[in-house]
């Protein structure tokens, strides 16, 4: 529906000013910017990788089994050059605005440098004049009214899934998305009770491998009994038994 929406606006523009449509963000690379850092190399990637992980469990301490519905509605600018969809200032925003704070925190505790000291606020990039240099030239700003009909439009809920490190600069993937290093992904029930199927599932794994556990000791104590009545030392056959015991765990 928010795609959707963002096309129909897209489209009403480019109708009224042909050169805009190079100043388009693709549908694909729509996101909700948290904050920008620059890594410089491989293993300063691998310390941001490691900070999103360790972000997952603070995040969820905010979310406190909640959910974070964002709701996106009316068109904004910043200095007619960029045109993005605002995100209503609600509870759910404000949790969002929390999750940044916190994260940032955990980033800058691990040496990486993250965003600016500006207000954090989120939006939806949907045209930007920087995207192209040629057009830079034709176009210094964006006016206003060409997307006047979409000003107050509402563009559809977003259900916070999802927290990407993703690269500006690699190429991105053939969705339009861009080339994502790490996620943390949010179950969309943040209860901490499972639910029945779960428990089922679960209980079914623990009688299987139960089973399995039970026939392998019967078969390696069949095999016992047999080589020691034909004379096999009894070490040797303790010592395949553990080692087979330790592949199994290996496995498992």
């Amino acid at each position: 529906q928010i795609t959707g929406s963002i096309q129909a606006v897209q489209d009403a523009i480019v109708q009224k000013d042909q050169r805009l449509s190079k100043a388009m963000i693709h549908s694909g690379s729509l996101h909700v910017t948290m904050f920008v850092m620059h890594l410089s190399n491989e293993e300063e990637i691998r310390i941001a990788v490691g900070a999103l992980s360790d972000s997952k469990d603070f995040v969820e301490d905010l979310l406190r089994g909640k959910t974070v519905d964002l709701s996106f509605q009316g068109i904004d600018h910043f200095r007619n050059e960029v045109g993005f969809v605002k995100l209503a200032e609600n509870d759910h925003a404000t949790v969002l605005k929390e999750i940044a704070e916190t994260m940032k925190k955990i980033f800058q505790e691990k040496g990486i440098l993250v965003g600016e000291e500006r207000a954090f606020k989120p939006h939806l990039t949907f045209m930007k004049l920087s995207k192209s240099t040629q057009l830079r030239k034709q176009v210094k700003k964006i006016d206003s009214s060409l997307y006047e009909d979409f000003k107050s439009h509402y563009f559809g809920d977003e259900i916070l899934h999802c927290l990407d490190l993703c690269s500006m600069l690699k190429k991105k993937q053939p969705n339009g998305y861009y080339y994502c290093e790490s996620s943390i992904v949010f179950s969309e029930k943040h209860a901490a009770e499972p639910d029945d199927a779960e428990l089922v599932s679960l209980s079914k794994r623990l009688v299987e491998n139960a089973v399995l556990k039970a026939v392998q000791q019967y078969l390696e104590e069949t095999q016992n009994k047999t080589r020691q009545t034909d004379g096999s030392p009894m070490k040797t056959e303790e010592a395949a038994s553990g080692s087979k015991n330790e592949s199994d765990l290996d496995n498992s």
